[in-house]
């Protein structure tokens, strides 16, 4: 191997299963002007990989072509507010899954006091997701209520928590008595077993909701219409339950209702800028608190990215699950 040489992980034939995911040689990548060379110590496993694994998320411009959003480590070549020798955590656009990766020095930030570098790894994805998203297009405040689905995903263990800081109340759904139980652990004041309960029930009996962060489309978005109170939002991340879905607008206008949604990856440089300065305002002192820690599941080593891949498809995890380099 070259000494500029890096191990990495690709697909074999570009696209596949988990199976088809392989360590390679690649060239070790060089920072640019504005950008910052991390020596990856620990990468986070995010379901848009597992779309990208199978055609379909194309990595945005510029980009590289392999898999991995969110990284730690420490600084190779250092830019803006970093040096070398710096520990970070990132926001990639790509190519978290491997030994070196480059990413744009402003969505870079530092560990938060008290945790590891592993646990560093697993913020960015799920935290920049949640405050765009819940507080953001949300615009969640203090005294409201929140509800979201899939509560022991990455995303849902996040939100669960950085909910909690902003002083909501938090409903949360999970399927099986275990995850709903989770849930209940990472303070979700209600918790609801979607195969016992219906959530949209519940969530009436206890007042409504003002937030929705969906990421299962299908079925849930009705019910969830019907949960909200006057002036609620629902916002989409995701449609793991079916991508089309029936408006009541009737419904929509008597709630006076707001369905959004948003994606993270093909933002702009200066704006995933903008959303970096933000979360460090806001979620990084929540962290340094002891309001949010990361909910770790599994680490497999870089080599064994496909084991990772394969252990997040079969959806037995809580919290996140990571890569070590």
């Amino acid at each position: 191997m070259s000494q500029t040489d890096m191990t990495a992980i690709a697909v074999e034939g570009g696209k596949g299963s988990a199976a088809d995911m392989k360590a390679v040689q690649l060239p070790r990548p060089e920072a640019g002007p504005g950008q910052i060379l991390i020596k990856v110590a620990h990468a986070g496993v995010n379901r848009p990989d597992l779309i990208q694994r199978m055609g379909f998320y194309p990595p945005p411009p510029g980009s590289p072509d392999t898999m991995g959003l969110e990284v730690s480590g420490e600084v190779v070549t250092g830019a803006g507010r970093w040096k070398t020798g710096d520990q970070v955590t990132a926001l990639l656009g790509g190519g978290g899954y491997a030994e070196y990766a480059v990413v744009d020095a402003r969505h870079a930030l530092p560990i938060p006091k008290g945790l590891s570098l592993l646990e560093a790894a697993a913020l960015p994805e799920t935290v920049f997701t949640v405050f765009a998203n819940v507080f953001e297009h949300g615009s969640l405040k203090a005294g409201e209520t929140f509800l979201v689905h899939g509560a022991t995903s990455g995303i849902g263990t996040t939100a669960i928590q950085m909910a909690k800081a902003a002083g909501a109340k938090v409903i949360a759904t999970a399927r099986g008595a275990g995850k709903a139980a989770e849930a209940k652990a990472l303070g979700a004041d209600v918790v609801v077993d979607t195969t016992a309960e219906d959530f949209a029930e519940v969530a009436k009996r206890e007042g409504g909701v003002d937030v929705i962060l969906d990421m299962v489309g299908g079925d849930y978005f009705a019910k969830g219409l019907d949960a909200l109170k006057i002036g609620g939002r629902i916002v989409f991340i995701a449609s793991l339950g079916g991508g089309e879905v029936a408006l009541p607008i009737g419904k929509l206008m008597m709630k006076r209702a707001t369905v959004t949604g948003s994606t993270l990856r093909p933002r702009s440089l200066d704006e995933k800028a903008r959303l970096a300065a933000a979360v460090e305002a806001t979620v990084w002192p929540w962290i340094e608190a002891g309001k949010l820690r990361p909910r770790i599941d599994a680490t497999f080593p870089l080599a064994e990215a496909g084991k990772a891949h394969a252990h997040l498809e079969g959806g037995a995890h809580v919290g996140k699950v990571m890569l070590t380099a």
